[in-house]
């Protein structure tokens, strides 16, 4: 029978799995949402036995949600290390993974995985350097530059960086239970739903959306100014309100100001949101299989 591949995106919401054939063509997929870790892998395994069928399973990829341990030297390789997500800390999913499909997944970040998918297949396709920032439950970025992750053994926590205070939002603590006031703490949609509720319930005009993009832009002008990458990408579920990437890529030129003149790139041609959206972990995870 043919040999089929296994990939899982997992969130801190849902993991999202998916077998490919050997061209990288998806054949089936399946979410299972997150709980508790022994609930939501029973889960993920349960589709895989019955997807795989008596097909081989010839490799395995997970972009994982973090901090995760993604050294292959290390003996605790995919191993979820302190997370604000309960429960999760100390979970390997390699070890599991291997014991339960007898396949061993090749484990990255799931902000890793789906900049691959993007520099592979969408938006950041044919560029040098990349980041891709997934703005969700929490904030993660995935760093690439001259033919690598940055960060190898480990990975970027970049959504744990500082951010100046926007003038409308002084008063607000922040979310993160370690840092308070973060990147995530701030701009992530837990921290919308603590000031303002759900975001998909909020109108376009509501000010909280010009408060999140003015914190978005920083993280853009702080990988601008660090980096000096070609493309920026956007994901995650907040990146789906349409008004938003033009508010981001309007504070981002506005804070730049024009600092780095001819050799600068504008909000427009360095800001995108993800093509391939909802699906670029999956894909991100398959690429890691094969």
């Amino acid at each position: 029978m043919d040999a089929v591949y296994a990939g899982i995106d997992a969130g801190g919401t849902t993991f999202k799995c998916g077998i490919a054939n050997g061209r990288g063509e998806l054949l089936d997929s399946h979410r299972v949402k997150v709980t508790n870790p022994e609930e939501t892998l029973a889960g993920c395994c349960e589709f895989f036995r019955e997807a795989i069928g008596s097909r081989r399973g010839a490799g395995m990829g997970i972009a994982s949600f973090g901090p995760i341990n993604v050294d292959p030297t290390s003996a605790h390789y995919g191993t979820i290390l302190e997370t604000p997500k309960r429960g999760w800390a100390g979970t390997n999913l390699r070890d599991f993974f291997l014991d339960a499909l007898g396949i061993a997944p090749a484990i990255d970040t799931d902000v890793n995985g789906a900049l691959l998918a993007e520099m592979r297949k969408g938006v950041a396709e044919n560029a040098a350097s990349a980041a891709y920032i997934t703005v969700g439950t929490g904030i993660g970025a995935g760093l690439f530059q001259n033919g690598e992750f940055i960060g190898r053994p480990s990975h970027p926590e970049f959504g744990h960086i500082p951010v100046r205070r926007h003038n409308d939002d002084l008063s607000f603590e922040g979310v993160c239970p370690f840092h308070r006031d973060c990147l995530e703490g701030l701009a992530s949609v837990t921290a919308m739903r603590a000031r303002w509720g759900e975001p998909k319930d909020l109108d376009a005009s509501h000010p909280g959306w010009d408060i999140i993009a003015d914190y978005l832009a920083q993280a853009c002008r702080s990988l601008t100014l660090t980096l000096r990458l070609e493309k920026i990408v956007l994901g995650g579920g907040l990146m789906l309100a349409p008004h938003l990437l033009g508010r981001i890529r309007a504070a981002y030129d506005a804070q730049m100001a024009g600092y780095l003149g001819t050799q600068g790139i504008a909000g427009a041609q360095l800001i995108h949101t993800s093509a391939l959206g909802d699906d670029a972990g999956l894909i991100g995870a398959l690429l890691l299989a094969l």
